[in-house]
């Protein structure tokens, strides 16, 4: 189910998608997570990996529900958006971890690989070791963007093996990884292109000085295209043939039909790099258990307004509290 009426009604100026865009992750907010208890935790997900998770629990943990949230491309756990959730998430009584995916938010060494839109078994490993060696019940994943995307394919994956699975979220999520790719790449978009690319490359070469000889970084600094990197890096390093063939399978679109927990998707019309027509396909229309709200407006993971009704300016954010709290 598609809606496409809804409560967010930006300032006119931000009905251009890409200040919405921009404006969004620079207008100061308080993000110190000031008076949350926080412990740190590494989280085994595969051969030499792990994962970076930064737990906010409830004095009451085992009775809580759970909230793991997982960032977008470039992202980490310190991201604005991160930080700003969580701190609503916690206020509403759940618990939350802050996910660092691979080798993001300082993690590079944690494991020999980069990270892609595909590692969905890395959540799904998370969720079944707070069900069945902490005995957490009512698992949320939540995911924006690139991390929305890895919600989505964990969620189609789990279907019904993990009973303390409850649901996912996804904003803005990259479900076909080859439409949004060719979208970023667009002239429109040269200055989101340009800073991941210029920033997937620095990480590359952190990477490479920690693990020397497994990259070849002789072609890096000629690559002008993220596709490129990806056909030439993000692809081989995560088993796939090539671009095309990460692109395709990386992608949650595959495992939709199987999703059998509540979801919500927020996505917005003018997102500059996530096609709309992407959400408004009888797969994801018909699904019973799918709800899709997408305004006319919200740029990429932006949907910034004035603050009114004793909410803050960061609608999708208490959008998303507001549906766990109706279902935890």
């Amino acid at each position: 189910m598609i809606e496409t009426a809804s409560s967010f009604q930006p300032p006119l100026p931000l009905r251009n998608a890409h200040l919405m865009t921009l404006v969004s992750r620079y207008w100061p907010r308080d993000t110190s997570l000031a008076g949350l208890p926080q412990e740190s935790r590494l989280f085994t997900v595969g051969l030499d990996t792990q994962l970076q998770g930064f737990c906010h629990w409830q004095d009451n943990r085992t009775s809580s529900p759970t909230a793991i949230v997982v960032h977008g491309l470039e992202g980490c756990s310190e991201s604005r958006y991160m930080r700003g959730i969580a701190a609503k998430f916690y206020r509403a009584g759940l618990n939350v971890i802050r996910m660092n995916q691979r080798t993001c938010g300082g993690t590079e060494h944690l494991t020999p690989t980069l990270y892609n839109s595909g590692l969905s078994g890395d959540y799904r490993a998370i969720v079944g070791e707070l069900a069945h060696r902490d005995g957490l019940g009512r698992i949320w994943l939540i995911g924006f963007s690139m991390g929305g995307n890895l919600a989505l394919k964990a969620a189609g994956e789990l279907h019904t093996s993990e009973p303390a699975f409850s649901g996912a979220v996804a904003v803005c999520p990259n479900i076909d990884p080859a439409q949004c790719a060719e979208a970023l790449e667009q002239r429109r978009n040269r200055i989101y292109h340009s800073h991941f690319l210029s920033r997937l490359k620095a990480r590359l070469r952190r990477k490479a000085a920690l693990f020397p000889g497994k990259w070849d970084l002789t072609e890096l600094d000629r690559i002008a295209r993220i596709s490129e990197f990806d056909d030439r890096y993000t692809a081989p390093d995560g088993g796939y043939r090539n671009g095309a063939d990460y692109y395709d399978r990386a992608g949650a679109r595959h495992v939709l039909d199987s999703i059998a927990v509540p979801t919500l998707i927020i996505t917005a019309q003018d997102d500059p790099f996530i096609p709309y027509s992407l959400f408004t396909v009888p797969q994801i229309q018909r699904h019973p258990k799918i709800r899709v709200v997408a305004p006319r407006h919200g740029g990429h993971c932006g949907f910034f307004h004035w603050s009114h009704n004793g909410e803050d300016s960061y609608w999708a954010e208490n959008r998303i509290v507001d549906f766990l709290q109706e279902r935890v």
